[in-house]
């Protein structure tokens, strides 16, 4: 039985390898927006909105796919912190969620341009970052790991060594909230779609 694919609007290859493991015929598209959150737009709302935009530029290149947008970002005091622009901007992060819980959100759009289908949803976790120093902080950060990543860390990488406690899902924190999206692709294609011999 062949599997319906499904385009990745990211370059993430977080999101790709957690993809593939469900074993889902996977491409990828990247989409170019405009990630500035909007004045007093929430959080949660704003990872739906990007993902939808990523979404939505891809399906009209490909109006007869399946494609899926993603957005995560990373929420302490209120404030997204995105991917760092240089090093001080990493230190900064850091600091900010060192000894403390801060907040992750992934919004994702899954949708058909030909069919006129789309489905919206956001995931939240919560993270508790050890307590640092500032010594510590600057060796992360010599890595480079944190230099791409929203708010400094990769919990997949390195930074796993600074995360004590995550409640939620542990892979909405990497990029996508893996259960729900696989969720959603059975409901719309049905059981027995995922887990498929990917060599």
């Amino acid at each position: 039985m062949s599997r319906p694919a499904l385009v990745l609007a990211s370059a993430s290859p977080r999101r790709r390898e957690l993809l593939s493991q469900l074993g889902i015929p996977l491409t990828v598209r990247v989409a170019e927006v405009d990630e500035s959150p909007w004045s007093d737009e929430p959080p949660r709302e704003h990872t739906m909105r990007l993902a939808q935009d990523k979404a939505a530029k891809i399906a009209a290149q490909v109006p007869d796919e399946w494609v899926l947008g993603a957005d995560t970002v990373v929420v302490i005091d209120n404030r997204i912190l995105g991917k760092p622009n240089d090093r001080d901007e990493a230190f900064a992060m850091l600091r900010a969620i060192s000894g403390r819980w801060h907040t992750v959100y992934t919004g994702y759009c899954l949708m058909h341009h030909g069919r006129g289908v789309r489905h919206t949803g956001a995931a939240e976790s919560k993270v508790f970052i050890r307590q640092l120093s500032d010594e510590q902080i600057h060796a992360y950060i010599a890595t480079g790991e944190p230099m791409d990543k929203a708010g400094a860390y990769a919990i997949q990488g390195i930074g796993a060594a600074l995360v004590q406690q995550v409640r939620g899902s542990y892979t909405n924190v990497v990029g996508l909230p893996l259960a729900e999206v696989a969720e959603l692709w059975e409901r719309i294609h049905g059981p027995g779609v995922l887990f498929g011999d990917t060599r």
